[in-house]
């Protein structure tokens, strides 16, 4: 994983839209069904919208049904971060950018084989760029539109 990303609540104001800082620094949720990225169907890598770390290749998405783009798989074990979440009266866990922070959503035990996995990720919180193979090269930016 590249150098962590730290910016003051001023930088990340500036450099994102006010849904993606309110998702992705708030840790809020876009309403279910409305992602840009729910139903793609491109081969490519999904970035984080702050810092453009590659978090989820094309091929480990999938269909959940949950309205929220679903991911069985990180591009890396080192990509994201779990942590416990006990907001909304429930336990959960929250899955962040391991580079800047940044809350993409939640993981739940739910999900298909090989991991059982369904990593529920705010589009709004990812980039997506097509056609790239395996996402750790480097040159994704941040900022950008993710999505809803």
């Amino acid at each position: 994983m590249a150098e962590k990303i730290v910016k003051s609540d001023e930088e990340w104001r500036r450099d994102l839209t006010s849904e993606q800082y309110r998702v992705t620094r708030e840790k809020g949720t876009e309403p279910p069904f409305t992602g840009a990225f729910l139903h793609i169907e491109e081969d490519g890598v999904f970035h984080c919208v702050c810092c453009g770390a590659p978090l989820f290749r094309s091929t480990a998405k999938y269909e959940s049904g949950s309205g929220w783009p679903s991911f069985w798989e990180p591009v890396s074990a080192d990509a994201i971060v779990e942590t416990s979440d006990s907001s909304l009266s429930m336990v959960r866990t929250e899955v962040t950018c391991a580079r800047c922070g940044a809350h993409l959503g939640h993981v739940f035990r739910d999900g298909p084989e090989p991991t059982g996995l369904r990593y529920c990720t705010n589009s709004v919180a990812l980039r997506f760029a097509a056609n790239e193979e395996d996402g750790t090269d480097g040159s994704a930016g941040a900022g950008g539109e993710g999505g809803a």
